[in-house]
């Protein structure tokens, strides 16, 4: 007589929602015990501190519904978020339990979303991930646990980069450029160029005023690294800075997890890292072998929902095969 086929569907005890929450967007992906990803939905962003917690999660809600329907399930075993906005411990505590209020799954384990980039980029739970789009973060991991993080919300965290920060300082010198306090720079010319304005002063009104809105600040990161692939010193000075900072976040993470005399993979993500800016990314490995000899940059491409994923098979003990088929799906265009 045969033995009934452990459970392995949508709804099995190994299943895991994997939610990878941003700023601007929010993935989730269904993942069976035996590794199929069985439902897939994207949704808004993952702002708590603007809009509260509850309204927060009820944007992941309409997702996380979206993905349990088409796999054809309404809770799974694990539930792993991979959330903006989660910087600190306390934070990430208070998430996880608004999100196991909501009954997706049996267990629920919330982390920053830093964690996603990392786990995305690596065949094992070790290593250090920085990552730059808006802001800049950097988290490091090992297999027994062990993580090494920063508050990152902030310069009162002692914070300095990511795409904002860096148009900031290039309008701070470029605006100290137009009107005499600092040495010239192509930025005075470029950044108001940016937006069909002929001076700084136009461009400080208009951003003031909010004639141009806002978050079109984030416009002006490219504008600085095209000044500074043309060679402008202050641009490519701001640029040198960057690759300073990710470096420092990079090496201190390596120490605090005892991996800086370790061969340890350090992932570079986000928007700005993505990008492979020339100047940026060539400073960045030239200070990481000063710094830490052992660290094996590597851009990371793959969407970080499926580092949220791993993750979750990681919790459940889920075997090496189940992460391939997961890993390989994504690599296919999943």
């Amino acid at each position: 007589m045969g033995m009934t086929a452990p459970e392995s569907g949508a709804g099995a005890a190994g299943s895991v929602l994997a939610i990878d929450a941003g700023n601007s967007k929010t993935d989730v992906v269904v993942v069976t015990a035996g590794g199929q990803v069985a439902g897939a939905a994207r949704g808004g962003g993952f702002q708590p501190p603007k809009v509260g917690v509850e309204r927060a999660v009820d944007v992941l809600a309409d997702a996380v519904g979206r993905a349990l329907a088409q796999a054809g399930a309404d809770r799974v075993g694990h539930v792993s978020a991979c959330l903006a906005n989660a910087d600190l411990p306390v934070e990430e505590e208070r998430l996880a339990e608004a999100l196991d209020r909501r009954g997706w799954g049996a267990s629920v384990e919330v982390r920053n979303d830093t964690f996603a980039i990392l786990r995305a980029g690596v065949a094992e739970p070790r290593g250090v991930a920085v990552v730059c789009g808006a802001g800049i973060n950097c988290v490091g991991m090992r297999p027994d646990g062990r993580v090494a993080r920063f508050p990152a919300i902030g310069r009162i965290s002692g914070d300095w980069g990511g795409g904002w920060g860096l148009a900031e300082e290039a309008l701070w010198h470029a605006a100290r450029a137009e009107d005499g306090r600092g040495g010239p720079t192509a930025l005075a010319r470029t950044l108001p160029g940016h937006f069909g304005l002929d001076s700084m002063y136009a461009l400080i009104e208009a951003l003031h005023l909010q004639h141009i809105a806002v978050p079109r600040t984030h416009e002006l990161t490219p504008v600085l690294f095209a000044t500074a692939a043309d060679g402008d010193p202050v641009a490519r000075s701001i640029v040198d800075r960057l690759a300073d900072e990710v470096v420092a976040m990079s090496a201190v993470a390596l120490k605090r997890l005892g991996l800086l005399v370790e061969r340890t993979p350090v992932l570079l993500g986000g928007s700005v890292l993505a990008a492979r800016h020339p100047q940026l990314d060539g400073r960045i490995r030239e200070l990481l072998a000063e710094r830490a000899p052992k660290a094996v940059p590597q851009v990371v491409t793959a969407r970080p929902v499926l580092g949220a994923a791993l993750l979750g098979l990681d919790h459940v003990g889920a075997p090496e095969d189940v992460h391939a088929r997961v890993r390989a799906h994504f690599q296919d265009g999943g």
